[in-house]
């Protein structure tokens, strides 16, 4: 299997998908721990990704969401953004119904 074909695998089977810098435990970030947190704040099921663990696919990721940071945050297979966006949608609202509609 391709990375892009792991990357698409993982994207069709969670309907939200956090790619960040180490774990919900213990970020290796500060941009991961605040999504993290907005995450947490809003009590959603998601899954994560530490893109430490796999060199091919944080490269690769980057290509294949045209998007050259991390965190990636993922609903229904759709880039949301990174912390700033996350961040923003939270302060707004949109973030936690965005999210539990995901999961249902």
């Amino acid at each position: 299997m391709s990375v892009i074909e792991r990357i698409q695998d993982q994207l069709n089977s969670n309907p939200v998908v956090l790619y960040m810098k180490g774990t919900p435990d213990f970020p290796q970030c500060g941009f991961s721990g605040q999504v993290v947190q907005v995450l947490q704040a809003c009590n959603a099921k998601y899954t994560y990704v530490n893109i430490f663990e796999d060199p091919e696919l944080r490269e690769a990721l980057k290509e294949y969401s045209n998007w050259p940071t991390y965190p990636q945050l993922y609903v229904n297979g759709e880039l949301v953004g990174g912390c700033d966006i996350v961040i923003d949608l939270y302060n707004k609202g949109e973030l936690r119904p965005m999210l539990a509609a995901a999961v249902n």
